[in-house]
């Protein structure tokens, strides 16, 4: 019993002495904040659900199938230009959140019955990115999204069923980038 007392008494003082270094780091940058990218994550486990996944892929084809533009791609190379590795998943953040205050919810009458369980998942993980943030200027990453609302609106109708149609290459984006 007392063995067990002495290792979650030096257990707790190796927290505390973890807590106390993290205080004084950010007292020595002036109180900065230092981005944690822990909030830029999502479990794998988001993106392991068969039904799912299964159901997001069959919205995008059935989508797809509507989406008479074949020359323009919305999530490719060009939404990620000048973009690091470390700021794609905020950048996928945006993307999310466009694609469901923009589209899918107006839409959500639509492409039934997956629209029902895509747009609740897409939700709760953007839900899940909420706290997601970079540490540095971000006016690279709002200059792409506003090019991929430009194309959209500048689409229509067909800008907006081309977004659900890519909603496979967005499940994708995000798991890659948020891994």
């Amino acid at each position: 019993m007392a063995s067990l007392q002495k290792s979650v008494s030096s257990s707790l003082m190796g927290s505390l002495a973890a807590s106390c270094l993290l205080l004084i780091a950010l007292w020595a940058q002036g109180g900065a904040a230092v981005p944690i990218s822990s909030h830029c994550r999502l479990d794998k486990s988001n993106f392991q659900q068969p039904y799912i996944t299964n159901r997001t892929f069959m919205l995008a084809k059935e989508a797809s199938l509507a989406d008479n533009n074949t020359d323009v791609r919305l999530i490719g190379e060009k939404l990620f230009q000048e973009v690091n590795m470390g700021e794609r998943c905020y950048l996928m953040k945006q993307v999310l959140n466009f694609t469901l205050e923009e589209v899918l919810f107006p839409q959500s009458d639509r492409f039934q019955p997956y629209m029902q369980e895509v747009v609740p998942f897409l939700a709760r993980l953007s839900n899940k990115l909420s706290q997601c943030h970079i540490g540095s200027d971000d006016q690279h990453i709002q200059r792409n999204v506003q090019n991929l609302k430009d194309t959209v609106k500048k689409l229509g109708e067909n800008g907006e069923i081309k977004v659900i149609g890519e909603l496979d290459l967005l499940f994708m984006a995000l798991r890659n980038a948020c891994n």
